[in-house]
Formats: structure tokens, sequence, C-alpha cells
């Protein structure tokens, strides 16, 4: 999965299209990327105690990862993800600028 947890996204399709958030989780083998402030959902909660009130949270929902784009740092734009290598290391890189995020 070439989507890291801290990368600035772009929710390409759903509900929330066209808005962008910082990724939270990524859960490679399901193919799933958790992002901050999209996909938000309310759940129910029950109340623990007695005379406790119940309440409606707001939670956001994991989504499958080829809904959203990666945007580029550099030249903040909606890109692919290359790989080069450098000293031995595999660094991703930008398809547009070239430049490694």
């Amino acid at each position: 999965m070439k989507i890291k947890k801290g990368d600035t996204v772009k929710l390409l399709a759903g509900k929330d299209s066209g808005k962008t958030g910082k990724v939270l989780a990524v859960d490679p083998k399901k193919e799933r990327v958790l992002v901050e402030g999209l996909n938000m959902f309310k759940k129910h909660k029950r109340a623990k105690r007695q005379g406790e009130k119940g309440e409606t949270i707001s939670i956001s929902r994991p989504m499958d990862s080829s809904n959203v784009s990666l945007v580029c740092p550099k030249c903040s734009q909606l890109t692919r993800v290359g790989y080069k290598f450098e000293g031995g290391k595999k660094l991703r890189s930008c398809k547009k600028c070239k430049s490694t995020i």
C-alpha cells in the first residue's frame, strides 16, 4: 500500500468527495484507510450509569484506499506514488514533481 500514516489525502468518491484530510491509520490487509474528519457516522451510545443520559457521537470510519488520492506536500497536487532508491533506502516520490515524499 502506497499511502502511509500522516499523509495528506483527498477523497475522490463518497459523500465527502473533494475534501482533504490527514491519514490516522492504515490497514494494509483490508486495504482500508482512516482519514481524520472524513466519512463521519453517528453512533448512539447507551448510558452506563443510572441517571446518566445516552448520547449520539460522531466517529470516522475507515474507507477503501482506492477512494483516496495522495496530495504531494511539495507541489500540493494530486499525485501517484513512485519509488526510487538512494543509498540503499527505498524512498517514495511524487510522479509529477519528482520530489521525495
